[in-house]
């Protein structure tokens, strides 16, 4: 399997809270949450959290390849929680969080993982691209919206909003994420296929998804072809005019596009 990625932070200067990374026969895409005043509650930081919850997976992928994608999501969320628990407040509604994105390659059989907001797009040799989504966070802060629109950005009553959005997290009615609890790995959205129904797939942050769900710049086909012509660079590029000249504020971005899923 051949994997590239890009990865563009939000803005100059900023850091990068998502993570990409894969192995032989794996790919892993960690999108990280958090918002300002986490610093007292985490000293370590979302884009700490994201590249330890991805380290460990690769890892994981690498060393015990016949257990679930879900088991193995459960145990590095475990891990990563174990490693900050006696400095930080893990359990904190605001503490560090990420969403996940996994593609596997295993038996002639492709296995995929999404929890949370990141997108996983597998491209269909019949041309019709299949799209894993979870989207419980989507139509949850939809209901935040009008508030969040109504109060000054960035300022303390919009941090007041996001405290109780993210606090839907990881509880029933609510949303789940890679945080401090393993069992949200069991909410995750899995699934498996044949490699011969593949021609390849891709994992985007939501950061970069917006091209399609936000933006509405191109269809899915049209994204795979973007892809597989110029690669994950331009699909950023464009999303990155797209959010200037709609005034939005940018978010980190991040793209693996996996192709020749059966060679390894």
């Amino acid at each position: 399997m051949r994997v590239t990625m890009t990865s563009v932070a939000a803005r100059t200067g900023r850091v990068n809270e998502d993570f990409a990374g894969a192995v032989t026969t794996a790919a892993v895409l960690v999108d990280g949450a958090g918002i300002p005043g986490t610093e007292s509650i985490c000293r370590h930081g979302v884009a700490w959290y994201a590249s330890r919850l991805g380290g460990n997976l690769l890892g994981l992928l690498s060393l015990v390849p016949e257990r679930s994608l879900s088991a193995l999501l459960a145990e590095a969320i475990e891990r990563v929680t174990d490693d900050h628990r006696s400095t930080c407040d893990v359990a904190d509604p605001i503490s560090p969080s990420a969403a996940v994105a996994i593609l596997r390659l295993s038996d002639g059989h492709v296995d995929h993982l999404v929890l949370g907001d990141a997108v996983l797009v597998l491209d269909r040799t019949d041309g019709v691209p299949f799209v894993v989504s979870d989207p419980r966070e989507v139509i949850i802060s939809r209901s935040y919206e009008p508030a969040l629109a109504a109060a000054p950005e960035g300022g303390d009553e919009y941090h007041r909003i996001l405290r109780r959005l993210r606090a839907n997290r990881n509880r029933s009615g609510g949303f789940w994420v890679a945080k401090d609890e393993p069992r949200a790995a069991d909410e995750a959205v899995t699934g498996r296929c044949s490699i011969s129904e593949l021609t390849g797939a891709v994992l985007l942050s939501n950061g970069a998804s917006r091209m399609v769900d936000r933006f509405r710049l191109a269809d899915w086909p049209a994204v795979m072809a973007v892809l597989a012509s110029s690669g994950p660079a331009e699909v950023i590029r464009r999303v990155r005019q797209a959010e200037a000249y709609h005034a939005v504020a940018a978010d980190d971005a991040t793209i693996a596009h996996c192709t020749d899923l059966g060679e390894t």
